[in-house]
């Protein structure tokens, strides 16, 4: 359930809501493409483009006059990194979780729709996958967001009723989904094999807070062809014993 916004807070919602528009597919956009985008007439948006320039949040291109998010905004993403409490406490677990089973072990976080990784080891094997850090991926199509919404007390409401597919073979029938996630809280943890991008494959399970409330996920990946069945279900193990460890006791 989302937090209502305070009253008072439009103008600051609206520069947020900016930043938000870009991404990995559209880094930079005129100021036409992002009031287009944003739903506000131009001179709304360019007031807001300015105010967020002024304390470098965004960038604009003095030649094309196209805006991209700016170096403050990402020294504030930093910063974030540096004073998460989760992910100091789970980075010694993804170093030994990428040390023994080779794969890469990544800390997962749910923002909006999406699984966002906020940390990553990568393994020792020379084909992996690395370097994602602050990669955002739809939360219907990934390990982390399967064990999230099955373990969730909001559960599959999360969802949006229309599911996008990531690859040809991403979920997208929420119908569908209800046993996967009864699977999954059996068993513990979640699978996803091509589902965020063909010939990935990904194990995940959830890491719990002092109260219980579910505060991140585990993830190892790796290609489809290393990570088989069998293996799959030795990370699944590897992870719950992990998460376990990370896990107090409620």
């Amino acid at each position: 359930m989302k937090t209502l916004p305070p009253q008072g807070a439009q103008a600051a919602l609206r520069a947020v809501r900016l930043l938000k528009l870009f991404t990995n597919e559209r880094p930079e956009m005129s100021l036409a493409e992002i009031s287009r985008a944003s739903g506000l007439n131009k001179t709304t948006t360019h007031r807001l483009l300015r105010a967020l320039q002024s304390e470098s949040l965004i960038d604009r291109n003095p030649a094309t006059s196209a805006y991209s998010l700016g170096a403050g905004l990402m020294a504030l993403g930093v910063q974030a990194l540096a004073s998460s409490d989760l992910r100091r406490r789970v980075r010694p677990v993804l170093r030994i979780l990428a040390r023994e089973t080779g794969e890469t072990a990544t800390l997962e976080v749910p923002f909006e729709d999406n699984m966002l990784i906020l940390d990553e080891v990568a393994g020792n094997h020379v084909i992996g996958s690395a370097g994602n850090i602050g990669t955002r991926w739809p939360i219907h199509a990934t390990s982390t967001g399967k064990a999230w919404l099955a373990f969730d007390e909001s559960g599959i409401d999360r969802l949006s009723e229309k599911l996008k597919p990531v690859t040809g073979s991403t979920m997208t029938d929420r119908d569908a989904l209800q046993p996967q996630l009864a699977e999954i809280r059996r068993r513990g943890y979640a699978v996803t094999v091509d589902e965020v991008e063909e010939g990935y494959t990904a194990v995940a399970t959830i890491i719990r807070g002092v109260l219980g409330d579910v505060q991140g996920a585990l993830s190892i990946g790796g290609p489809t062809q290393r990570l088989t069945a069998a293996r799959r279900a030795e990370l699944g193990t590897a992870l719950c014993r992990a998460a376990q460890r990370l896990n107090p006791e409620f």
